[in-house]
């Protein structure tokens, strides 16, 4: 599984390379690698950054935020290695987009990357997949996970009777949170 990875994985970057983005320029891009990932996840796939640029901080809304990162870990999941290859492929892609500048989210810079993709490559790089889609596109039969979800909290808005399913509160809920009904403050709701 590994070795598909790789190969399609390289078979990506010659395609990239067409459009002048040379992701093996580790100068520009940082250094990046890619694996399976290890914990079943229903995502397609991450990228997670290291080692921002020092050159490339910036001030937005009041926080300190890397426009450049000099190593990036794509990991892409198990389950997906049994679809399709060119799903695979748009995968990596996406994920090699939030390797370029300005682009660790799915702002304008990450949108501005995938049109040209798309309008160049064919590839439909959009922020989200659709599972079932897929599993038919690659001729697999999608059986849908259904989980049975266990809450212990049950909250109730006093003034509009709103109710709200919880798992877990945090210590700060009373402060933090409004009803999203009335908009009235959490100190008006009963928890059972």
């Amino acid at each position: 599984m590994e070795e598909k990875l790789e190969i399609l994985y390289n078979e990506c970057l010659k395609e990239l390379q067409k459009l002048d983005l040379n992701f093996l320029d580790e100068d520009k891009y940082g250094k990046i690698d890619i694996k399976i990932a290890k914990r079943k996840a229903k995502r397609y796939g991450c990228c997670k950054q290291e080692n921002p640029d020092k050159s490339s901080k910036i001030w937005k809304n009041g926080k300190l935020q890397y426009t450049k990162f000099n190593a990036h870990h794509i990991e892409i999941s198990r389950w997906l290695m049994n679809l399709d290859d060119e799903i695979i492929k748009n995968t990596i892609i996406h994920e090699l987009i939030h390797c370029l500048p300005n682009c660790n989210n799915h702002g304008k810079y990450f949108k501005y990357y995938a049109n040209i993709i798309k309008k160049e490559l064919g590839y439909n790089i959009t922020r989200l997949g659709n599972k079932e889609e897929d599993y038919i596109k690659s001729g697999i039969e999608f059986i849908k996970e259904e989980k049975k979800i266990k809450y212990k909290y049950k909250i109730i808005c006093k003034k509009c009777g709103q109710l709200y399913f919880r798992q877990r509160i945090q210590k700060n809920f009373t402060r933090k949170y409004v009803c999203g009904k009335c908009r009235r403050k959490v100190t008006n709701f009963r928890i059972i």
